[in-house]
């Protein structure tokens, strides 16, 4: 088995980890950076508020709605990743060595390597995963259909003012058929361009992490007494301290991706509705001001970084296992 596939198939299991056990908060912050609520009257609820009041007029299965696709498409987008990204470091790697033995640098892949490396694989997951991510979105914005109480009915709170409906059955099948009827094929490609941009984030992530990790790498083998390897402890606060890097840089592209892949507001007010990247950046602007860019920025930052280091460290662990396993069986392929 080739090192390439092991790191794939391990980021794919620490991605589906990882997503589980944060995917109520990434719900909470899509509905979050979607609304399009400009009214300042209007009070704002904390994260944890948000969660309870989804629960309270949803129910529980709110938080994970959109989670089957979801789950299909972080094994995707971790495996397609992961899988391309050490291929192409493998390449650079051996370019690399190559150009030490003709006496040009030390053999080390340098930082706009890891950059560039990062970027390429960024890339062909983005392109190859778009359209899963573009139902996800739909299915985790879905809300049930609410309506005034009437006149005569006693209201005990404000929270009662609205009461939930129940609304028809929304799965997979309905969000695929809603983004096909609203802007055909392509439709599965909305928001492509912001992400493409956003690409950045996981190439300063990577960059961030593989540097941190090699410093640390290179203190320990200096430190003779100190003949242990990196812990999962340390590697969960490396991916932690890369991610948090990373998503503070690209939210507000974030934003722009969220509301062009979420259910464009129907009728003859057009503000909220986006035809393309530029024309969502204007209207953000113009509506909503630069505020608007880093809605629910505080939610995000505190899934990301804790999916990050919750991915980076089991997908090491898996890495380790799988090396160890597959060295004693003989089956382990050296890299090409």
């Amino acid at each position: 088995m080739s090192d390439a596939l092991i790191n794939g198939l391990a980021g794919a299991g620490g991605g589906i980890i990882a997503q589980l056990i944060t995917y109520p908060l990434q719900t909470v912050n899509t509905r979050q950076q979607t609304d399009r609520n400009t009214k300042k009257e209007k009070k704002k609820l904390g994260t944890l508020e948000q969660m309870c009041q989804v629960v309270k007029h949803e129910g529980w299965g709110r938080l994970y709605g959109g989670l089957t696709p979801s789950l299909v498409g972080t094994a995707a987008s971790q495996g397609v990743y992961y899988y391309f990204y050490q291929i192409f470091r493998n390449k650079v790697e051996a370019i690399a060595l190559d150009r030490r033995k003709r006496g040009l640098g030390d053999g080390s892949v340098g930082m706009l390597s890891s950059l560039i490396v990062a970027a390429m694989s960024g890339c062909t997951n983005v392109l190859l995963t778009n359209p899963i991510w573009v139902i996800v979105i739909r299915m985790q914005t879905h809300t049930k259909a609410s309506k005034k109480v009437q006149p005569n009915q006693a209201i005990r709170s404000p929270e009662d003012s609205l009461v939930a409906m129940e609304p028809p059955p929304y799965g997979t099948s309905h969000a695929i058929q809603e983004v096909y009827d609203e802007a055909g094929f392509w439709g599965f490609w909305k928001g492509v361009i912001p992400t493409l941009i956003m690409v950045s984030n996981p190439s300063i992530q990577f960059m961030l992490y593989e540097t941190l990790l090699k410093k640390l790498r290179q203190r320990r083998a200096m430190n003779k007494n100190d003949s242990k390897g990196v812990t999962a402890l340390e590697i969960f606060l490396l991916g932690a301290v890369a991610k948090l890097g990373a998503t503070v840089v690209t939210y507000p592209l974030l934003v722009v991706k969220s509301r062009l892949q979420a259910k464009q507001i129907a009728g003859t007010d057009t503000k909220h509705h986006y035809k393309g990247t530029f024309d969502a950046l204007t209207k953000i602007v113009n509506n909503e001001g630069l505020s608007g860019f880093y809605k629910g920025m505080s939610t995000k930052i505190v899934q990301s970084v804790l999916a990050a280091a919750v991915l980076f460290m089991i997908k090491e662990e898996l890495v380790k296992g799988a090396r160890l396993l597959l060295s004693k069986n003989g089956a382990l392929s050296k890299p090409q």
